[in-house]
């Protein structure tokens, strides 16, 4: 993971260069678009409000790379990221879902992210005292009485022949058993331990008037606190209670009210939003008649564009503003143009960037050149039953030119086709290991294995049964 001081366009290019392939002209706008974030907060405290991001609109077909370039984004960004399909959104009035919850997913993965941190912080700490829980169960402490005997100085003798107090000797007990905890020597034995038990869900049914759907989870969630915190007694492994244990103690040791704090300015400052499929909402013949599922497509528009021009939202961390959140839409845009949706919409994707279609020699170098290539993901899965899998050059190609022809013939999904002929590739291969095929086995994927295999699947002009 890069340092996003360093995080230079060129450098995120680089990055994605590892994963994608192709789509220069996409990734150098988003590369911009994210050093920008940090150059604005940088930037004198009196412009920081003033500079927005450049929303982006990616337009190309389906599986060229349009997702998987705005999630990497994300990744290498190290920010909280959620993909939302335009289509299950509508207007309100309709029945479907609040534009704004959007938002609401936004702080909540934003929350689960700062937390993990926070907790992964601690976890040293966590795990001192999930030992110390760990061995309550196995030998109770017991606290050394007033006036309790002690081996020093105590009847005739005053020196070692005397017997040392329960309590000295319990925690002699103790310590024996805590390094034995520590060298791991009593995983496997059985104790009783007290586990949080989740509280009973507090359901409102419907909202009342006025009152929005972050508003009505906060009641919820208020209420749910309120209902004193149950406990129950399982009966575990040393392993399996440190586990169950250690998220409870990490969770005691963190501040949730700085949390929730953290979570939204993250969300603000570096929170990314993927709109997909926004086409779908687009209006087909320009101008809408006066009824139909236009109005419905328009209405849509209409509620993303103040979330999208920057808005208030009401989450159950707190209201988070959408000013500086980026916002990245895309569609194929088949049957609808751009310039379908609503003028003020429009202007909110100031940067329009167009991918192109894949190649056969594009999909050549999908499957061998970036870090996750499926040829590098099947060869994990096999060596994990310790077969070796390689595939010469011009398999690859032949590979490369079915999935290419398919797409022609057939309709265009792009680089997920290559799922689709790699799988029958493979599937009888997969299938005999390890009964047919055992450990320490070879098997080279040529050129004329992949003929013999896809043979059929190229003569058979009715492909309807490989489209997934």
């Amino acid at each position: 993971m890069l340092n996003q001081d360093f995080l230079t366009p060129a450098q995120i290019v680089a990055e994605l260069d590892k994963y994608i392939i192709g789509q220069h002209e996409a990734k150098r706008h988003v590369a911009i678009a994210l050093r920008n974030r940090w150059r604005r907060l940088h930037a004198p405290l009196d412009m920081q409000a003033e500079i927005v991001p450049n929303n982006i609109l990616m337009i190309g077909a389906t599986g060229v790379g349009k997702t998987e370039i705005a999630r990497r984004l994300a990744h290498l960004a190290d920010a909280p990221f959620v993909k939302v399909e335009a289509s299950k959104f509508t207007e309100v009035g309709y029945v479907g879902r609040d534009v704004e919850s959007m938002v609401r997913d936004l702080a909540e993965q934003s929350f689960n992210r700062v937390k993990a941190r926070r907790q992964e912080a601690v976890k040293a700490q966590a795990a001192d005292a999930v030992e110390e829980l760990i061995l309550d169960a196995l030998i109770p402490a017991i606290s050394q009485p007033t006036g309790a005997k002690t081996g020093l100085g105590f009847g005739s003798g005053g020196g070692d022949d005397v017997p040392h107090s329960d309590a000295e000797l319990n925690e002699r007990t103790r310590e024996r058993f805590r390094q034995k905890i520590k060298n791991g020597e009593l995983e496997d034995r059985k104790i009783e331990i007290q586990v949080a038990q989740p509280g009973p869900s507090i359901g409102v049914m419907g909202a009342p008037p006025g009152m929005d759907e972050g508003t009505l989870s906060g009641l919820q969630d208020m209420l749910g606190n309120m209902m004193p915190k149950k406990t129950r007694k399982r009966k575990v492994t040393v392993a399996e209670a440190r586990k169950l244990l250690l998220d409870e103690e990490a969770a005691k040791l963190i501040d949730l009210d700085e949390v929730k704090d953290e979570a939204v300015r993250q969300c603000e400052n570096a929170g990314i939003i993927f709109i997909d499929e926004i086409d779908k909402v687009a209006s087909s013949g320009g101008k809408s008649g006066g009824g139909g599922p236009d109005v419905s497509r328009q209405g849509v528009q209409r509620d993303l564009l103040p979330i999208v021009e920057g808005s208030a939202v009401n989450t159950k961390y707190g209201i988070v503003n959408t000013d500086h959140i980026l916002f990245i839409a895309a569609g194929a845009f088949h049957v609808s143009k751009p310039s379908d949706l609503i003028p003020e919409l429009q202007g909110r994707f100031p940067i329009r960037v167009e991918l192109q279609s894949l190649t056969k020699e594009d999909f050549f170098r999908i499957l061998k050149d970036p870090k996750n290539a499926l040829t590098k993901q099947y060869e994990a899965l096999l060596k994990a039953e310790e077969v070796e899998l390689t595939f010469e050059d011009a398999a690859l190609e032949r590979v490369a030119e079915i999935a290419f022809e398919v797409n022609a013939e057939v309709e265009n999904i792009g680089a997920r086709r290559l799922h689709t002929v790699m799988s029958r590739l493979l599937n009888d291969i997969l299938y005999d290991v390890p009964d047919k095929i055992g450990a320490n086995a070879r098997i080279l994927i040529t050129a004329g294995l992949v003929d013999e295999r896809l043979n059929s699947m190229v003569k058979n002009r009715d492909l309807s049964q490989y489209i997934l």
